[in-house]
């Protein structure tokens, strides 16, 4: 949801350092849900014996979002024009983004299958909800800074393409990265 929070101030301001900031959050999104993905199907198999299950509303659902947000990378760098790149990016980012509450709410909708209704309350003891919210916070903070690690080198990988241009006397210097023009994202 960070990736079309930003996504929104980018398309509300024009400012690229957002459209950078909703690339490098989304790319960290789908690597966190690789993880889960992989160690949820590893604890399925030892809880339920099954890898997974397609009936189940909560496994499916979360992978339709996740392929969802995985088209985001080859959408982005299949366009050449960086405005219209980060344009239509922020667009898509954006309606990912809704999916992922209407995700939340669907889940809680649908009839308990496998997975119990956790969230609720009486769901789950106080110790496992300490568990929980230390886990939380400790996943968000590694999200952020993974984040500020990935944001610090694109805006290094940009100041040095700049300085080798200048240092070959390229013309086509673009100008250092500000809080108006971000650099461009690249793969």
């Amino acid at each position: 949801m960070a990736g079309g929070i930003f996504a929104i101030q980018h398309l509300r301001t024009r400012d690229r350092s957002y459209d950078l900031k909703s690339y490098v959050a989304i790319h960290m999104s789908l690597i966190l849900a690789v993880g889960a993905l992989i160690t949820g199907s590893i604890w399925a198999r030892g809880f339920w014996g099954h890898w997974w299950l397609w009936d189940e509303p909560t496994l499916v659902s979360f992978l339709i979002v996740f392929l969802l947000y995985a088209t985001y990378q080859p959408l982005r760098f299949s366009i050449e024009d960086p405005e219209r790149q980060a344009r239509y990016a922020s667009v898509f980012a954006i309606v990912a983004g809704t999916f992922v509450p209407l995700n939340f709410m669907a889940v809680r909708m649908a009839t308990e299958k496998t997975h119990p209704r956790t969230l609720t309350a009486g769901g789950m003891p106080a110790e496992v909800w300490t568990t929980f919210f230390v886990a939380l916070v400790g996943v968000t903070l590694l999200f952020v800074t993974l984040w500020k690690y990935e944001m610090a080198a694109k805006h290094t990988r940009f100041e040095l393409k700049s300085l080798r241009r200048r240092l070959t006397g390229d013309s086509g210097d673009p100008a250092p990265p500000t809080r108006s023009a971000a650099p461009q994202v690249t793969a």
